[in-house]
């Protein structure tokens, strides 16, 4: 039987970080065969190793496809070629073999020029236009795709870089928290690792991104929270309908799911204060226009809005209400929440697995991120979706936020 083969090279610590292994088991896992032509292992601990890997497919599109999954772990061909591109043939679909793109550092060859990729994000397709006099390579989602756009298909010309690595046991401090997910670790140190990544990313004229859940509300963390707006580390938050429900709810009823936060027990009525709260800040208008005319004066939103600081809200099927700034249509929710990622550095996700995942898609994996959560499977799921570079916490996740504050308020 007729087969079609392919080279690849592969630069890193291959063997301590199991990237050598993961490449050779996706090429079985997707019908293909492998050889290792060479195998160059680095002589001292701190030294890179280097792969070369031949790939053995029944049929080209078998071959195309498991050269660009093996892209995923920084996987490139020897011979890269010249990318090639089709028109999208209707608003919204990518042609049949459109290059399928990771989150990692992307380059694209055309006209033997290597152009980076603008906004790396996993997931979507690459868009070539010209802009200012120059051609541009973007990625763009499945549903922003337009009919005639020039799409790159296939996996030539098209490159990835593995962010920088390194060597197992020689981390950075903030390396410490990379090992496997667990909550056995000294969060005392865990935090002030957190603390001093946030104040050298501010130092750097970056933005810190994070992602909240209710819980924030629900285990008395608002205050911690608002503390932390007010010191300048909140410069972007995502979030659902819930946590600004339940934090306008504690604003003006001082309850929580109708949980007196002061009490820690139920209030008369208390289940009707969630949707009261809804209802008042629809009567307003928007979160900003209850907070301007004195409808909201505390709480984390509140605290948003007197920084001057965005938010993007996206809602879900289940949502009471929602609140009037909610975005109820998610492909509109993705493309605003695209749109605050420029020059974040770092992002941090507490108390919420859907948006941790969601926000984790989107973001390059140049992007640090730390995911907080008492669930284990949280953090896990987020990594175990492309976001390799999640490092978790499993802890309470209002002692987190308070010892937070305390270290940067």
């Amino acid at each position: 039987m007729a087969t079609v083969t392919g080279t690849v090279t592969v630069t890193g610590h291959l063997v301590d970080t199991g990237i050598l292994a993961r490449i050779l088991d996706d090429v079985l896992e997707y019908g293909g065969d492998y050889r290792i032509e060479s195998l160059d292992l680095g002589r001292q601990h701190e030294d890179e190793s280097t792969a070369l890997i031949q790939i053995t497919a029944d049929e080209a599109e078998r071959l195309e496809r498991i050269l660009m999954r093996v892209q995923v772990h920084g996987a490139n061909a020897v011979d890269p070629g010249t990318a090639a591109t089709r028109p999208a043939p209707a608003d919204g679909v990518f042609p049949d073999d459109f290059y399928s793109t990771t989150n990692l550092e992307t380059l694209v060859r055309l006209d033997g020029e290597w152009l980076r990729v603008r906004n790396p994000e996993m997931d979507c397709g690459l868009v070539v236009t010209r802009e200012g006099g120059g051609t541009v390579v973007r990625t763009v989602p499945v549903s922003d795709v337009r009919a005639g756009d020039a799409v790159v298909c296939g996996a030539h010309g098209v490159r990835v870089e593995l962010p920088v690595q390194a060597p197992r046991g020689e981390e950075d401090d903030f390396g410490f928290m990379s090992s496997a997910v667990s909550s056995e670790k000294p969060q005392a140190l865990l935090v002030r690792q957190i603390a001093e990544r946030m104040r050298e990313v501010k130092a750097a004229g970056q933005r810190v991104l994070w992602v909240g859940g209710p819980a924030v509300v629900h285990t008395g963390a608002a205050p911690a929270m608002v503390r932390l707006v007010r010191a300048g580390f909140v410069d972007v938050l995502f979030a659902g309908n819930a946590l600004a429900t339940h934090d306008i709810e504690s604003a003006l009823f001082g309850t929580s799911l109708g949980v007196d936060l002061a009490k820690g027990s139920g209030v008369p009525h208390g289940h009707e204060h969630h949707i009261r709260a809804i209802n008042t800040i629809r009567a307003a208008g928007s979160i900003r226009a209850a907070v301007e005319d004195g409808v909201l004066t505390g709480g984390v939103m509140h605290a948003m809005v007197a920084a001057g600081k965005p938010f993007v809200l996206v809602g879900s099927v289940r949502d009471d209400g929602p609140l009037p700034d909610v975005f109820t249509d998610v492909i509109e929710g993705q493309r605003a929440m695209r749109a605050e990622l420029h020059d974040v550095g770092f992002a941090i996700m507490v108390a919420t697995m859907l948006h941790s995942i969601a926000t984790g898609n989107i973001l390059p994996a140049s992007v640090p991120l730390v995911c907080v959560d008492i669930n284990p499977a949280t953090v896990t799921k987020l990594a175990d979706r492309g976001s390799a570079q999640a490092m978790g916490i499993v802890t309470d996740i209002g002692l987190f936020l308070e010892q937070l504050a305390r270290e940067l308020c």
